[in-house]
């Protein structure tokens, strides 16, 4: 169950339209999960500075389980994310960052109980 955080300074009316659901699908084909299973969070206009820049930027947060764990797969990941974050929002790659968490089952709440028993 991948979670997804986009926090932007750009605001909302730079966005495209159905950025969250492209961030769903690009997220599923990415880390090889169902869609029906991708959580997406959209934020803009945020007050952010990455690198010591006010100038616009992106954060991404990218949290699962069993995807995300180590160096090698989070180096894929990186570079497919980066690939649709550039092309939606119009930044450089040097305005974005991504921020990848291996999750438990036991650290996700789902249906009255945890991902472990579900």
């Amino acid at each position: 169950m991948p979670f997804v955080e986009l926090d932007t300074s750009l605001p909302a009316e730079r966005l495209p339209p159905g950025l969250a659901q492209t961030l769903c699908a690009a997220a599923a084909d990415i880390l090889g999960k169902p869609a029906e299973r991708v959580n997406v969070t959209v934020r803009s206009g945020l007050h952010m500075v990455l690198s010591g820049s006010a100038e616009p930027c992106a954060q991404l947060v990218v949290s699962s389980i069993g995807v995300v764990g180590t160096a090698e797969q989070n180096r894929q990941h990186s570079a497919r994310f980066f690939d649709v974050l550039t092309a939606q929002l119009g930044l450089g790659p040097e305005r974005i960052v991504i921020r990848f968490y291996p999750l438990e089952p036991w650290q996700i709440g789902k249906n009255r109980t945890v991902m472990t028993f579900l």
